[in-house]
C-alpha cells in the first residue's frame, strides 16, 4: 500500500492558478504535475470557496505543534 502524498498549501495554490490559464484543462494539468484531476477539482472549489482557509486540513493544532517539536529536535 502506498503511502498518502502530502502537498503544500503553495503547491496547491500554484496549481488551481495554473487552471486559470486559457486553452488547457484541469485534466492537463493534474496529469503533467501528476496528480489526479478530482484532487485538483477540489482544491479549485475550496479556494473559491474562501471560508477563512482554504486547505484546513484534517489535523489538530496539538499535532501540529509536536511535529514542529520534532522537526526542531526538541521532541
Amino acid at each position: 500500500m502506498s503511502k498518502r502524498r502530502k502537498y503544500s498549501d503553495e503547491f496547491k495554490r500554484e496549481a488551481v492558478q495554473l487552471t486559470a490559464h486559457p486553452g488547457v484543462t484541469e485534466s492537463q494539468i493534474a496529469r503533467e504535475l501528476g496528480i489526479n484531476s478530482n484532487m485538483l477539482g477540489r482544491w479549485c472549489r475550496e479556494i473559491q470557496v474562501g471560508s477563512g482557509k482554504a486547505f484546513p486540513g484534517k489535523g489538530h493544532a496539538h499535532d501540529e505543534e509536536v511535529a514542529r517539536l520534532r522537526r526542531n529536535g526538541n521532541g
